[in-house]
């Protein structure tokens, strides 16, 4: 399973935020070029960026930073936030971003995210987010009808790569990850799912762990490691394996 460690983007800065919720940043590092190389040299395969202004305005907002990381680092990227046209898709895969993830998007306009799958097969995901199971959209501003499971199977069947399933209220809480949740995901979908929001602990990692048989590829890894609740190079050499991919 690969733990991804997460970048997420405000004003150029690394910031976490605690259940999605912009005035709650906390500044980890005006210079995220530095916590990539940092990810990087602790063992990290991938990272996992969020363009947050971006989420917020539809967008892209963090252009500047998400360069710099690239040149920073030589492991692959992937990267959300604010990314609903073709035309940002491309613009961020040629940039030299390996995945793109699309969010708002997927809820909003389900032929976008095909053509971007059919163009750009194996490098388009989508990020769900959910608050007691129903999909939050506009940088989680905003909470819709639509139940996780069903959008993913719609997803699933179009050809996204994966699903990265965020927990809002877990996020940034440091409270432990949803597990039952995930477990009802993963049962009903094939395509992998990348876990997000609350992990805590190394207890945490292994748990997540027992749930890979079931589809769960990945798990991201953003305040717990800001905070020093887990260790990186603890958390991969427990439980990522050599040729371990997504």
């Amino acid at each position: 399973m690969l733990i991804l460690p997460a970048i997420d983007l405000k004003e150029g800065k690394c910031v976490r935020l605690y259940q999605g919720e912009m005035d709650t940043a906390k500044v980890y590092s005006e210079h995220p070029e530095e916590m990539a190389e940092k990810w990087q040299s602790l063992g990290a395969r991938m990272l996992h960026l969020v363009d947050l202004d971006g989420a917020v305005a539809g967008e892209p907002r963090n252009l500047g930073a998400i360069a710099r990381i690239l040149d920073a680092v030589d492991i692959p990227l992937e990267l959300g936030g604010g990314i609903r046209s073709l035309e940002v898709v491309e613009d961020y895969l040629q940039l030299g971003v390996d995945r793109v993830i699309m969010g708002t998007a997927a809820h909003q306009n389900i032929d976008l995210v095909a053509s971007a799958c059919e163009k750009f097969p194996g490098r388009v995901a989508v990020g769900i987010d959910a608050k007691g199971g129903f999909v939050a959209v506009q940088g989680w501003q905003e909470i819709t009808e639509k139940r996780a499971v069903d959008l993913s199977l719609e997803l699933e069947r179009i050809g996204v790569s994966h699903i990265i399933y965020t927990d809002i209220v877990r996020d940034g809480a440091l409270t432990g990850p949803n597990l039952e949740a995930t477990t009802e995901l993963a049962e009903a979908i094939d395509i992998p799912i990348v876990l997000s929001g609350g992990m805590h602990s190394h207890d945490d990692i292994l748990a997540v762990a027992e749930l890979e048989d079931k589809g769960v590829r990945a798990v991201i890894l953003g305040r717990s490691l800001y905070e020093g609740t887990i260790d990186l190079t603890r958390a991969i050499e427990a439980v990522q394996r050599e040729g371990d991919r997504l």
